[in-house]
This record gives C-alpha cells, sequence and structure tokens, in this order.
C-alpha cells in the first residue's frame, strides 16, 4: 500500500482565531505604549513565528521590546483561551472536522499539522476540540524555524515515512505556500483564511470550501502517477 501524507496549516485553515489573535497583539503593543498593528498588517503575518512576526509589525523597537511583546502576546492569547476555551475562542471552519474524519478513515492517508503555534497551545486547541488521534506528525514553532523555512515539513516526512511527492500541504497563507514548495510538496491553497486570495496564485489547487477537498487531492493523487 503507497501511503500518502495531507499535512494542515491550523489558524486560518482548520480553525479561525483570528480575534483572539488581533486582541493578543493589540495588548502585547499596548503595554510597550505603542499603538495596535493595523488588522491587515496582522492578519498578514499570521504563520509566521512569534519571534519573526512582532519584530516586522514594530520595527522600531529594540530586541527587548519586542521579546516582551512575545511573551505579553503569549500571556494575553493564553489568558483569553483560559477564560472562553479554545473551542469557543478558536472556532473549526465549516466543514473542517468533516474532511478529517473522511481523511482519517482511509488506510493510506496519514494527517499531520504544521504550525506556527506553540506546542501548548496546538495540543490545547485538539484538545478542546476532541481531535486527539488524527493528527499523526504535529509540528510546531518551538521546534523549528519560522515558516517559510521547510523545516516542519522535512521533519513530519521523516516521522510520517512518506516521500515529498506523496505529500500535499495544505494552507491559507504565502508562507505555507513557499514552505510546501521549497520542501518538494504539492500544495492546496484555501481562501477563507488570512491572505487574500492573489497570494496564493502559484498553488497546485485553490478551494473555496471543505467539501472541494477531496477532488482536490484526488487530482493532485493521480496527477502524481502520470
Amino acid at each position: 500500500m503507497r501511503l500518502r501524507a495531507v499535512i494542515f496549516d491550523v489558524d486560518g485553515t482548520l480553525v479561525d482565531s483570528q480575534l483572539d489573535i488581533l486582541a493578543a497583539m493589540s495588548r502585547a503593543f499596548e503595554a510597550e505604549g505603542l499603538r495596535a498593528p493595523r488588522r491587515e498588517s496582522v492578519l498578514g503575518i499570521v504563520g509566521l513565528s512569534l519571534d519573526v512576526a512582532i519584530p516586522m509589525l514594530a520595527p522600531e523597537s529594540d530586541a527587548q521590546a519586542c521579546s516582551r511583546m512575545v511573551q505579553g502576546y503569549k500571556d494575553a492569547y493564553a489568558e483569553m483561551r483560559r477564560a472562553q476555551g479554545a473551542d469557543v475562542s478558536s472556532p473549526m471552519y465549516s466543514g473542517a472536522r468533516e474532511a478529517l474524519m473522511r481523511l482519517q478513515v482511509q488506510d493510506d492517508i496519514l494527517i499531520g499539522v504544521a504550525t506556527g503555534k506553540s506546542r501548548r497551545g496546538l495540543d490545547k486547541l485538539i484538545e478542546a476540540h476532541e481531535l486527539e488521534g488524527i493528527f499523526v506528525s504535529r509540528q510546531v514553532a518551538d521546534d523549528h524555524p519560522s515558516k517559510p523555512n521547510p523545516s516542519m515539513l522535512f521533519q513530519a516526512m521523516r516521522e510520517l515515512g512518506v516521500e515529498a511527492g506523496d505529500c500535499v500541504m495544505i494552507g491559507d497563507t504565502s508562507f505555507d505556500m513557499e514552505m510546501a514548495r521549497a520542501a518538494g510538496m504539492r500544495f492546496i491553497g484555501v481562501t477563507w483564511g488570512y491572505h487574500d486570495t492573489a497570494r496564493l496564485a502559484d498553488s497546485d489547487i485553490v478551494i473555496d470550501d471543505f467539501a472541494q477537498l477531496d477532488a482536490a487531492l484526488e487530482t493532485i493523487w493521480s496527477e502524481s502517477l502520470v
């Protein structure tokens, strides 16, 4: 049996966490006496690790201030998650759970995630949404350079025992797309996330709904056999 892997981004792809992301970033900046970045700017860096994203949003701030903002963001995000529950603060997109279930029952497909979240944040999210046992590989910001560095995907392939030609990355940002390309993987872009669709122009396929995922994967799998 030929094993294949489907690796998902999380924020903006499986769950919509933008309200907490925006609020946590605002708190982190305000604690430094800075004006919060615009919504478009914050969503534009979602997917990057915080130690890369915050200096981009605050180019005038020194390393110490950026470090404080990174921790301030983490603290604020964790506080909101505790107050609401991760299932409320980061709800799954329509059709996401069903798509994961359809993939899980296929013996030749392994499912993974590659996310800019911390391990703690991802674990809390998986627990809240009752997704334990779904993701065979979990790649997080704690263990890798920021996207679009392909380190996460190379490690996922090693763990899953699958070659790049048998893997597909699914995400909503250009960082996901560039990471997949750097790892030699095919890429499916989704339009419901945080980057404008124009930034996903180099995707193999772009989908507008999780109901289209199965057909998109089948198209990619069939092309890989030609």
